[in-house]
């Protein structure tokens, strides 16, 4: 069918025919003109483009462009991205499915055409492992090779696949953070292909793939099944969504830092309730900030629950890529593009302002310097407050604030010795202080701030301990680049903030053991120890096991707190530290301004870098160049593998699309609380020894050491079955307290998730699970909706979910089904231990009401004594 919109196409230089474009002011619609948010026209320009009358229609065009109306009325449309993103964590999963999608394909059609994503489709790999102790100068290389000793399988596996399929590129181990290399390199802005230009879009197997949005390119997170739809050329089906105005005005304190912003942004939106919206900046503020100071903010769009978190392209975008190297001729397209079709933004013309659903302000001149914790990255705290803000959580009642320590255990001091010499913790002290994740290191601004500030502080003859595990893991090679020619990463190293590895590290858990003296005394004297680090992600159990306080903070103040040793410091009234000569250092005689950043920032973080790292990014690790993949079109499974296993989610798999079926009679696996994450549904970091993961892996022949991390293993589903539930900071009411466990109903036993959920199978028992309010809130891993579905979950029963969690159930046929508002276990009465039959109409819609069936255990003999309602 020929495209409805044709006519709208021309030549974006008149010199060049070939190269076009739909032009959508010649659709002379007064809608679209100055009132339709920029991220929504995004989403036009693709439905106007892809309109074919099959998987795009006229009419999806006609409800993007009413976006006024049909924002509040729950309206699908459907979106082709322009690309997709994989990050090697859920890369590897995407991938397995996907080979796994063409085997059945060929088992019901036979020898079908070979199947090949039509969407260009980026793998970065950037899984590292932190195993070394700091201040060891080798530790980057160490690690380096212990990531290929114990990911060799993995590697090859996905070298395969970028032979396997069109339009896959591999960023190899060793070259960065996805989110940061996407932001440094691959990110196009503008596309161009088959002589047409239109705007870069794309999704990510990763929640934080939004940080690109702060250059002006939309995109969010998706879970693995939703990528498989796109590289296999089908466009998502979305809620066509409410956008929030972010109004910014002001100019940041010259004290400030981007992530004391960011967390400020974070609390507030969360208290605004944007789960499931675009929320898109605007105002004169924002063009105070950098590119990297707005890409840090729309990095930590998941932790403030909305879908993206959009900054439409400006002067100051065009400017970042001349900075990071972009090809000048693409750079003059890319800007007359945008301004032809009406996506380019000037913040300080009020007369470009869109209309949103809602408008928010935030004076940036109010933000001070600030952490997030002590377990979740909405919980800010004032950097003045802190010292009063951790003593009330230590007495406070278990949850997200509390910790429910005796007062009179308070100021328990535990001595221990490290390396010969006599040192002391308590409540507070600090024993991992990495700068590490997406959100910071790629932000020249912090990262020189925390150098200039290791500057000072050595030459004040300030030290951390050395028992505290310090590490510096940037998101790409640019980093240490400028950290080294601007003459601060001596100083830094000095310290304790070595190198370790460029990926993913401490925020997504893989911090590597403590000290076992450190560990002992943890242990020993029941201490709420701390970590702090410059991530986005601080959920409990998620950082390190032994870390039970878990703050978020900018880079220079991850520094200021491993030097201090203690959370437990009033900056304005205490010292930082006390010298060798005696004399009182107080933070801020060592603190720089943004003045003085800046300056550094313009002399030393200059265009010769960037294309310098990304000419050779792709063949600079020769390791990865020397791996043997298999060339086979067809993926062979290895039966003897423990990392790449066949899952077994096309077993059974029919040309028919199978009705749903009632749940009947169903169990509860756990009864849940608020905000129960996905790192608590499938964690990512280490399989601990004692758990069913472990005793598996051990069944196979491994050793500990040979055990790796969740994260590691995702291509296996027995592993991950295995470790879902399995965080150890799992709080279920069944057994009033944190543990991977639960307790099997028809006996009364405690015991292991997994363990009982294989019983309940065993038996023939259907489950679902009990939850409060952001059920899935966290990473956008498909695990933690892959994994409930191996263990016999049919439905989950909560109060409010997170987009990505629940279209991921969605995906695996679990039903996330909703109380009605006002409802909730408590107020029903619900204690989990009844029998729950869900009614599920042959005909089912999104947010429609189904009744629930409920039998108490003391009247088991007579049939249902209650009914409910609920929302699909």
């Amino acid at each position: 069918m020929t495209n409805p919109y044709a006519y709208i196409i021309e030549p974006l230089d008149p010199q060049k025919p070939d190269h076009k474009f739909f032009n959508l002011k010649k659709l002379k619609d007064p809608r679209y003109g100055k009132t339709l948010p920029f991220s929504i026209r995004v989403l036009l320009e693709s439905a106007v483009r892809n309109c074919d009358g099959v998987l795009v229609k006229k009419e999806d065009v006609e409800k993007v462009l009413n976006w006024k109306v049909t924002q509040s009325q729950t309206v699908e449309v459907p979106f082709r991205p322009a690309r997709v993103i994989l990050q090697d964590f859920t890369g590897v999963p995407a991938v397995v499915d996907f080979a796994a999608m063409r085997d059945a394909v060929k088992k019901l059609q036979g020898d079908p055409e070979k199947i090949n994503p039509v969407c260009p489709a980026d793998l970065v790999i950037d899984h590292s492992i932190q195993v070394d102790f700091n201040r060891k100068s080798d530790s980057l290389q160490k690690n380096q090779d212990l990531e290929f000793e114990r990911n060799r399988e993995r590697f090859e596996f996905l070298k395969w696949g970028s032979k396997a399929f069109r339009n896959m590129r591999i960023i190899p181990p060793g070259s960065g953070i996805v989110h940061q290399v996407n932001l440094e390199y691959l990110a196009r802005v503008v596309s161009e292909q088959d002589g047409y230009y239109y705007p870069d879009s794309l999704v990510g197997t990763d929640s934080h793939t939004t940080m690109i949005d702060g250059l002006g390119v939309l995109g969010w997170g998706v879970g693995g099944i939703e990528a498989e739809a796109v590289m296999l050329g089908q466009p998502i089906s979305m809620v066509l969504p409410e956008v929030i105005g972010y109004k910014l005005q002001g100019t940041p304190n010259k004290y400030i830092t981007s992530t004391d912003i960011v967390l400020t942004v974070t609390k507030h939106l969360r208290q605004v309730g944007v789960v499931g919206k675009f929320v898109e900046f605007f105002g004169p503020g924002v063009a105070q900030l950098s590119i990297a100071d707005r890409a840090t903010i729309a990095n930590m769009c998941p932790e403030y629950g909305a879908t993206a978190a959009f900054f439409p392209v400006d002067q100051i975008s065009i400017h970042y890529l001349k900075q990071t190297g972009r090809d000048a001729e693409k750079l003059n397209y890319i800007e007359k593009y945008l301004k032809a079709v009406g996506m380019f933004r000037d913040y300080s013309n009020t007369a470009e302002d869109p209309q949103f659903t809602q408008v928010v302000e935030l004076d940036l001149s109010t933000v001070v310097p600030c952490c997030s914790g002590p377990k979740r990255p909405q919980d800010k705290v004032d950097v003045s407050e802190m010292k009063q803000d951790f003593k009330t959580c230590l007495g406070a009642k278990q949850g997200f604030k509390g910790f429910q320590v005796a007062p009179e255990r308070h100021d328990v001091r535990v001595p221990f010795q490290f390396n010969g010499a006599e040192y002391s913790l308590s409540h507070g002290s600090v024993v991992i202080a990495a700068i590490t994740s997406c959100t910071n290191t790629s932000n020249p601004s912090v990262m020189l701030g925390a150098g200039l500030l290791a500057q000072r502080a050595v030459k004040a003859g300030l030290r951390v301990k050395p028992y505290i595990k310090t590490s510096l893991s940037p998101g790409s090679g640019v980093v240490t680049y400028y950290l080294k020619e601007s003459g601060v990463m001596d100083f830094l190293s000095q310290l304790g903030f070595e190198v370790v590895g460029y990926g993913c590290m401490t925020c997504i858990g893989n911090s590597g053991p403590l000290p076992e003296p450190v560990v002992e005394a943890i242990t020993r004297g029941d201490l709420v120890a701390a970590g702090v680090l410059s991530g986005n992600r601080n959920f409990e159990g998620r950082v390190h096991p032994n870390t039970r306080a878990n703050y978020l903070a900018s880079p220079p103040l991850v520094i200021a707190y491993a030097i201090a040793g203690t959370m437990r410091i009033d900056f304005e009234k205490e010292p930082l530290a006390v010298n060798s000569q005696g004399k009182e250092v107080f933070l801020r005689d060592i603190w720089p301004t943004r003045e003085e950043i800046q300056a550094v920032e313009r002399q030393f973080v200059i265009p010769a870098m960037f294309k310098e790292v990304y000419e050779k990014v792709e063949k600079v690790n020769e390791r990865w160049n020397s791996l043997k993949a298999p060339s086979d079109e067809l993926y062979t499974w290895d039966p003897s593998s423990t990392y790449i296993k066949s899952p077994p989610f096309f077993d059974g798999l029919t040309q028919e699309l199978q009705t749903p079926n009632s749940i009947t009679d169903a169990y509860v696996l756990l009864n849940l609380g608020d905000s129960v994450t996905t790192d608590h549904i499938s964690p990512a970091g280490n399989i601990a020894r004692n758990s069913a993961a472990a005793r598996y892996l051990t069944s196979r022949g491994l050793t500990p050491r040979e055990f790796n991390s969740y994260g590691s293993r995702r291509g296996n589903d027995a592993v991950m079955a295995r470790g879902t539930f399995a965080n150890i900071r799992l709080f279920n009411k069944f057994i009033n307290k944190q543990a991977p466990s639960t307790i099997y109903l028809p006996t009364e036993e405690t015991m292991d998730v997994f363990d009982a959920a294989e019983k309940y199978q065993q038996a023939g028992h259907p489950l679902l699970i009990l939850a409060g309010k952001e059920y899935g809130s966290g990473s956008s891993r498909d695990w933690a909706a892959k994994g409930p579905f191996l263990l016999g979950i049919k439905a989950v029963l909560a109060e409010s979910y997170e987009r990505i969690h629940r279209s991921n159930l969605v995906g695996m046929g679990i039903i996330p089904l909703e109380y009605l508002p006002g409802d909730s276990a408590e107020s029903l009465g619900l204690t989990g231990r009844e029998r729950y039959t869900v009614i599920i109409p042959p005909q089912i819609t999104p947010r429609m009401t189904v009744d629930i069936k409920v039998r108490y255990k003391f009247t088991v003999n007579h049939g249902f004594t209650g009914g409910y309602c609920f929302i699909l």
